[in-house]
């Protein structure tokens, strides 16, 4: 009897001893320092579920606490309303960084601003500034300029690159105008574009500055500008001014072309923009791609901005900086 109870025994305590090891293998091993698995699996065990580890502090480095929701937030499609309401704000907070700006070609009439804005092709304005008073003072009227003789039109306006072709331009559109027109620039953007060397960008140019008529002007600033803020993907002037156009209320059309271009010109430059020196930071998609230290960002501004002067040889009265020398002076 007593060697059948001692037998039994034994093999309650082998049993016991079989059940406890695999338990034991199939339980985690838990140290103070766990795995790479046991450190990003789940578990129910206290210890594992809050152990404080090297990796897990890294990560909270990494992402801070706030930092994930706003990061994916900002990953998600802007929506239509929300770039609209954006674009807007852009355009008022431009308002009162640039309340001077304007069209920087010196003009005293539609047809020295047509003029001016055809030679300003594939040159600063202050070129063009520097060459139209010794032009105007030869060639006041398009009468005169449609009687010029070609070589010497092209050797006052050769400081403007492009000369010969230019000079073709205003020949051409000067006749058209005296023999068309009577002698007056049109004040229509479907005459305007009939005119030789004489766009969409050139007439809105003439159209809002000199008729007040509202108008887009889609030059190289207005086109990076709009892109890098995502108010269009187009890369064609025609399909941008139509997209920026359904942003913005027609009034504002003009005086927006201006305030972006004058931003273009002298903080979101094209190769180094200084985004550290730019006030509608907060406000752009695009902020990170140039220079985002406020002190090495403050010496890319140009014009008024930089302390510099500005291109217009005769500036609007309000206008902040100091006037452009004239052709030679410098």
């Amino acid at each position: 009897m007593g060697e059948q109870v001692s037998a039994t025994a034994a093999k309650v305590a082998k049993a016991t001893n079989r059940k406890t090891s695999k338990a034991v293998k199939a339980s985690p091993k838990t140290s103070k320092e766990p795995t790479a698995e046991t450190s990003t699996s789940k578990t129910s065990t206290p210890k594992t579920s809050t152990a404080k580890t090297s990796s897990g502090k890294a990560a909270a480095a990494k992402v801070p606490a706030g930092k994930g929701a706003a990061a994916k937030a900002s990953a998600k499609p802007e929506s239509r309303l929300a770039m609209v309401r954006r674009a807007r704000r852009i355009n008022r907070e431009l308002a009162e960084v640039y309340p001077y700006a304007h069209p920087e070609l010196d003009f005293r009439n539609p047809f020295e601003l047509l003029v001016a804005t055809v030679l300003s092709a594939q040159t600063t304005d202050l070129r063009v500034n520097q060459t139209t008073p010794a032009l105007f003072a030869k060639y006041p009227t398009p009468e005169d300029m449609a009687a010029a003789v070609p070589e010497e039109l092209e050797e006052v306006i050769r400081p403007t690159g492009f000369f010969r072709a230019k000079a073709r331009s205003l020949i051409g559109l000067s006749t058209a105008l005296r023999d068309t027109f009577g002698g007056e620039v049109p004040g229509r953007l479907e005459d305007l574009v009939t005119l030789p060397g004489v766009g969409r960008k050139t007439a809105f140019v003439v159209l809002g500055n000199a008729f007040g008529v509202p108008g887009i002007t889609v030059d190289t600033h207005f086109m990076r500008l709009a892109r890098r803020w995502k108010w269009t993907d187009q890369d064609d002037p025609v399909k941008i001014e139509a997209e920026v156009g359904a942003i913005f209320p027609k009034s504002e059309w003009t005086m927006l072309s201006h305030r972006v271009i004058f931003h273009g010109r002298r903080i979101c430059h094209s190769r180094k923009p200084a985004c550290g020196a730019c006030p509608i930071t907060h406000l752009c998609p695009a902020y990170g791609e140039g220079e985002t230290d406020p002190e090495k960002a403050r010496k890319l501004l140009k014009y008024e901005k930089g302390g510099y002067p500005g291109q217009r040889l005769n500036p609007p009265p309000d206008y902040p900086g100091k006037p452009a020398p004239p052709l030679g002076s410098v």
